[in-house]
């Protein structure tokens, strides 16, 4: 059986049970409470698992590998990035976020400030941080399947995102969070067992002297020694001062992102307490950290076995870094047979990490649609339970047909420095509103109205007239490096991650509008304060 019929029977395995799962627990999502936040009924190692699970996406496991098997030392900071991350969501936001809120982030924002204005931009923010997010799980799902059946047209991979696209909205539509959060358990584990499988392999072959596979690493990567030191991919002579402060901003945008990204936020709200949303956290962390050691080896692993010039001919990005890698390190110790089962096995996993992943930001995107947009601005809170829960389904298929359009023209771009966009949106548009909110007592609607469209107004625009979208050059094979064609060129702005101009931004703009508005909500401060750090209230609120 060659590669392409063995990891067609795996994937569609697992896209069975999966459904299976899905359907079973549509039969147990009675309520919003079940669709939205699966009953409430998860516990602290589950959600733990489903966070890893939704936080350890293709940009993690494609992405990162391909960028430290081309970058060297540069790609690694990707991953500890990510991992930092977590840090900042422990000690400030997912404990009281889950004593604050129900449902979704704006349900912390709206308990003390007007709630149409602040609704309607913590929707607007979460719909666009969760498209930006998912344009990268697609283009994660294209070039994989372009590697595994060998396709090389353009139309075989965007009818590749067609496909996920539909397969996401039915795990939303059919099974809420519940069936999501399922999902996500169980890619959680076959991600951790093929990363850790296949790091072994790697580790073994080189007699666990991880010192001989940076040498050879570095060897085969054709940089020499450079590639083992910072400077490859940021900061370099020919970039100036532009390429480190490009590094600042990356850091930036990855360590405060992760505490403003809907799809992780509102899994605080899935577990009974908010002890257990801590609890989760820590869960959480665990899995996550072990994991981002992992991509360390995988990525040195592909340059030392697979070659950064392979890798690169195969997806220029270095999306295919990690399964290339299975394929090699399969057939040096078990012949042609176990390198094509390896291959079959990773890109699968890859499948079932990309499929869980947008099903979450589904789901968190389209709550926001209908519990925010629709149920408290269009119907001031007079929808029922039944018009929310059918306005979220529908939102799910006009999203996802967004994200699918998206990922069809994007497909050119590293899918870990996609998501590195979407965390500086998210650290620019949610994260001031939300600490502002939860720690300062003067902040009020029109701050916090000022914070979220001014964050993430300044980061849309900034990438706009970045290099990502034009004016980049061209790569080896003479296609454009940005996403408008080699000849135009409209880029001002030098980063191409904008996270150290809007984050400051959006923290400005939130105490701006605060001060110069006279609106004064203190009173409520005290309440939520309590209700924060207690927890008192939590259990029955329902903030209008």
């Amino acid at each position: 059986m060659n590669h392409e019929s063995l990891a067609i029977v795996l994937f569609l395995l697992f896209v069975g049970a999966t459904l299976f799962l899905t359907i079973r627990a549509s039969r147990q999502t009675k309520d919003a409470a079940d669709f939205y936040a699966g009953g409430r009924s998860f516990s602290a190692a589950q959600n733990g698992l489903a966070i890893g699970g939704d936080y350890m996406s293709a940009a993690s496991f494609l992405g990162i590998a391909g960028i430290i098997a081309l970058s060297g030392y540069d790609g690694f900071l990707y991953s500890i990035g990510f991992l930092v991350a977590w840090l900042v969501a422990l000690l400030l936001v997912a404990e009281l976020m889950r004593n604050s809120g129900k449902y979704t982030m704006a349900d912390v924002l709206a308990f003390r400030m007007r709630p149409l204005p602040v609704r309607t931009a913590a929707g607007v923010s979460t719909i666009v941080v969760s498209i930006f997010y998912l344009l990268a799980q697609m283009v994660g799902a294209g070039a994989l399947v372009a590697l595994l059946f060998g396709l090389t047209s353009e139309a075989a991979k965007a009818l590749t995102i067609v496909g996920v696209g539909i397969l996401m909205i039915v795990y939303v539509v059919v099974g809420g969070m519940k069936g999501t959060t399922w999902v996500q358990i169980v890619k959680a584990v076959l991600l951790m067992g093929g990363a850790t499988l296949i790091t072994l392999l790697v580790l073994g072959k080189y007699g666990f002297n991880v010192s001989s596979l940076l040498g050879d690493a570095a060897a085969q990567s054709g940089k020499g020694d450079a590639f083992l030191e910072p400077g490859l991919k940021y900061g370099t002579d020919a970039q100036g001062i532009a390429g480190k402060l490009d590094l600042i901003s990356l850091g930036l945008a990855l360590v405060l992102g992760t505490a403003g990204l809907p799809h992780i936020l509102i899994r605080f709200y899935t577990v009974p307490t908010a002890r257990d949303a801590r609890k989760s956290v820590l869960w959480g962390i665990g899995i996550i950290g072990i994991f981002y050691l992992l991509t360390l080896i995988l990525g040195f692993g592909a340059a030392a076995l697979v070659g950064s010039k392979t890798i690169a001919e195969s997806n220029p990005a270095g999306n295919t870094a990690a399964p290339l890698l299975a394929e090699r390190i399969g057939e040096l110790i078990f012949g042609s047979v176990g390198g094509t089962i390896l291959l079959a096995f990773i890109a699968a996993v890859a499948f079932a990490t990309i499929l869980a992943v947008v099903a979450g930001l589904t789901l968190a995107s389209s709550s926001s649609v209908a519990h925010d947009l629709y149920a408290h601005v269009i119907k001031k809170g007079k929808a029922t339970e039944q018009d929310e829960v059918r306005v979220a389904k529908i939102s799910a298929f006009v999203i996802g047909a967004v994200a699918i359009v998206l990922g069809i023209f994007a497909q050119r771009l590293n899918v870990a420095f996609l998501v590195a966009l979407a965390f500086a949106v998210a650290a620019s548009g949610n994260l001031p509103a939300i600490l502002y909110s939860l720690f300062w007592k003067r902040f009020n609607t029109a701050g916090a109205v000022a914070s979220i469209y001014g964050g993430l107004g300044s980061a849309v625009l900034l990438v706009f007239f970045s290099p990502v979208v034009s004016g980049k050059g061209v790569d080896a094979s003479g296609k454009s490096l940005s996403l408008f064609p080699a000849s135009v060129d409209f880029s001002w702005f030098p980063l191409e991650n904008p996270g150290l101009v809007s984050i400051p931004l959006g923290f400005l703009f939130g105490y701006l509008g605060t001060i110069l508005s006279k609106e004064h909500r203190e009173s409520k401060f005290a309440e939520m304060e309590v209700r924060s750090l207690t927890g008192l209230g939590a259990e029955q609120a329902n903030p209008h």
